[in-house]
């Protein structure tokens, strides 16, 4: 998705700000871009493929893509979303060229994921001579700082759905299990709690094809599969559902679903980390990721569904009270004397 037109915002705060993601779909870069009043690029050649024969054509391709925008736009600050961490390479040559900024929004995978731990020597120097580099924890802050550079905590950016197709929910209890069916995901311990659950409804997302084919032929009757949702389809999924479920096996990741639902005002069902505990202490109920586990969790809500949202709208509003103090600290990194100033009011976007 790429936003429209920036608002009025950059011209508050002293700075055109443009944000590249070289992904399919980032909601995290859209909203933060539009909250910084910039635009968000989606960057990517799905054609090329991830394999290693081929990835080296499509990167080639995104560094061109990208270096056209960047031409185009002429922003101030560059907002670069990592992985892959070349993403940031082709900002980098721009602003160096043009004496401009960048600053980086690091996800838990560029330092944790496999792919990635090969390339820490590189990520570690684009963060030293980025503005800032934004991440989802204090965890991953502290591995910035380690490497010498300054690191922004980030944990959730507000989500504004301004347009949202309706969902035709049933009768039933109704759960949206948010997934992409990546392998830190305890799919199979879901699709055995619903099966626990028969009066119970679970709408799963993400793209079935890749969810394991011994999965897909011994899903119980209350699991439908959506398949890829479109932005105003999923936002219209989340703000309708009794609880938003989304699940990981990995410790220190941000669960950007959870919030998501959370600005919609729908409770949440996240796994049992110290993080997300503390991120989601209100309006959320924790699973330890067992399919008794996650049973449970969804029994738990369902018990008491008002209180749930209750606790999901109060969390929701501390949420956006500490977004607008994070917002003013990046603004101020990237245009001292701005962060004061800086209003923004949510926009529509645009679909690109």
């Amino acid at each position: 998705m790429t936003d429209g037109a920036p608002s009025e915002t950059s011209h508050v705060i002293g700075a055109r700000v443009t944000y590249i993601s070289w992904a399919e779909s980032c909601s995290r870069s859209d909203h933060t871009a539009r909250e910084l009043g910039g635009r968000s690029h989606m960057i990517y050649l799905p054609r090329f493929g991830s394999r290693a024969s081929t990835v080296l054509f499509k990167y080639i391709g995104q560094w061109l893509r990208t270096a056209r925008v960047l031409r185009d736009e002429r922003p101030d600050v560059v907002f670069v979303m990592t992985p892959p961490v070349f993403a940031a390479l082709p900002a980098f040559w721009y602003a160096w060229r043009r004496g401009k900024q960048v600053a980086l929004d690091a996800h838990t995978a560029a330092f944790r994921h496999p792919r990635w731990r090969r390339f820490q020597w590189l990520q570690r120097a684009l963060c030293r001579r980025a503005r800032t580099t934004l991440v989802h924890n204090e965890h991953l802050a502290e591995v910035v700082r380690r490497m010498d550079a300054h690191a922004t905590l980030v944990p959730d950016v507000p989500v504004v759905y301004e347009s949202i197709e309706p969902f035709a929910r049933p009768d039933a209890f109704t759960v949206g299990v948010v997934c992409s069916f990546n392998y830190d995901e305890p799919v199979a311990q879901i699709v055995d709690a619903a099966r626990m659950l028969p009066d119970v409804r679970f709408f799963m997302t993400g793209d079935p094809r890749l969810l394991s084919a011994e999965l897909a032929t011994a899903l119980p009757a209350n699991v439908a599969l959506t398949g890829f949702l479109s932005v105003p389809a999923y936002g219209g999924l989340l703000s309708t559902v009794d609880v938003v479920m989304s699940l990981t096996t990995r410790d220190h990741t941000m669960l950007r679903t959870a919030y998501e639902a959370i600005y919609q005002g729908t409770p949440v069902i996240v796994s049992d980390w110290p993080l997300l505990r503390d991120a989601f202490n209100e309006g959320a109920a924790h699973a330890d990721n067992t399919a008794a586990g996650i049973a449970a969790a969804v029994t738990r809500v369902r018990k008491d569904c008002p209180a749930f949202r209750e606790g999901a709208r109060r969390l929701r509003e501390r949420k956006l009270r500490r977004w607008a103090e994070i917002r003013a600290s990046i603004v101020e990194r990237i245009c001292p004397g701005a962060g004061a100033q800086v209003h923004v009011a949510p926009r529509e976007a645009e679909t690109g």
